[in-house]
């Protein structure tokens, strides 16, 4: 194995050092980094919650919002991301609300409340793109992913996004434990389950969106399950499954990304099937060893 890793390392340095020389390429790994932080930190409290597809179910749901965004930028005849990362923000953050509220007051189950929403939400996003003449190519990259048409707008709010995340995960992480692994004692503790729950979903929606341009639609929902499901095979703690999933994130991210410029492949589904490989790997180290979460 070390035989045949020494020579794949120059190369792999060569790759990075030649395609960062690009900054087309440094907004798309900014972009990508930010995806690997916020992904797997929402995500480790979505998963233990069994509530992955809410990932799936906002990223279909902001899609109207895009379609939304690119309409009304085509009618002001104006540029850029804002608009249609503001349309998704809005719509996936109403659309969590939404999700949680029919959970709340319903007596049906999220999985229902979900697909619910999700149906909703891509049906009146296929609407508005055929009211507008049919499948923009702008809108591609919002369904595939493509980091490399990431602009520099998108990045500095993509890691304000990220910074702000992070800052509330931290102050409420204590509560958010809590009501992670037992929501009923939480609830006789007399903590806000309910406000949590919203934070919580709320902060799922903005980090879909964020990382919707570099990772699509159709995948983004991988990298808030496939990280955390790697390791949680190893890891012997939830702080310590937060930062195991957060490496696996980046590592994927960086190596999906090189490999995208090196190989022209698609930079999503390389990230994708690197975080799989981990996973894959992580799984059998631990039916070898008896060692994990």
């Amino acid at each position: 194995m070390k035989g045949l890793t020494e020579p794949l390392t120059p190369l792999f340095i060569k790759a990075m050092a030649e395609m960062l020389s690009f900054p087309f390429m440094q907004r798309a790994l900014v972009a990508g980094l930010c995806v690997g932080i916020l992904a797997p930190v929402i995500g480790s409290f979505l998963v233990h919650r069994r509530m992955a597809f809410i990932g799936d179910t906002l990223a279909h749901v902001a899609f109207a919002g895009v379609a939304a965004g690119l309409f009304v930028r085509s009618l002001l005849g104006t540029d850029g991301d804002l608009l249609p990362l503001a349309g998704a923000l809005v719509v996936a953050a109403v659309a969590a609300v939404a999700i949680q509220a029919i959970s709340d007051y319903t007596d049906v189950y999220n999985d229902v409340s979900m697909a619910i929403v999700l149906s909703g939400g891509f049906a009146v996003g296929t609407v508005l793109i055929s009211l507008s003449g049919g499948l923009a190519v702008g809108i591609r990259s919002y369904i595939f992913g493509n980091p490399t048409a990431v602009g520099r707008a998108h990045v500095y709010v993509m890691v304000a996004l990220t910074v702000l995340v992070i800052l509330i995960v931290a102050v409420t992480y204590k509560h958010l434990l809590y009501i992670t692994i037992d929501e009923e004692a939480a609830r006789v503790a007399r903590l806000d389950v309910a406000r949590h729950n919203y934070l919580l979903v709320v902060l799922a929606a903005v980090v879909v969106v964020a990382a919707m341009q570099v990772m699509g639609v159709i995948l983004v929902a991988a990298m808030l399950v496939v990280p955390v499901a790697a390791a949680g095979q190893i890891a012997s703690s939830f702080k310590r499954s937060i930062v195991l999933a957060v490496l696996v994130a980046e590592g994927a991210t960086v190596s999906g990304i090189t490999l995208s410029y090196t190989h022209d492949v698609a930079a999503s589904g390389a990230i994708v099937l690197v975080a799989i490989g981990l996973y894959v790997l992580a799984a059998v180290r631990r039916r070898r060893t008896g060692i994990g979460g």
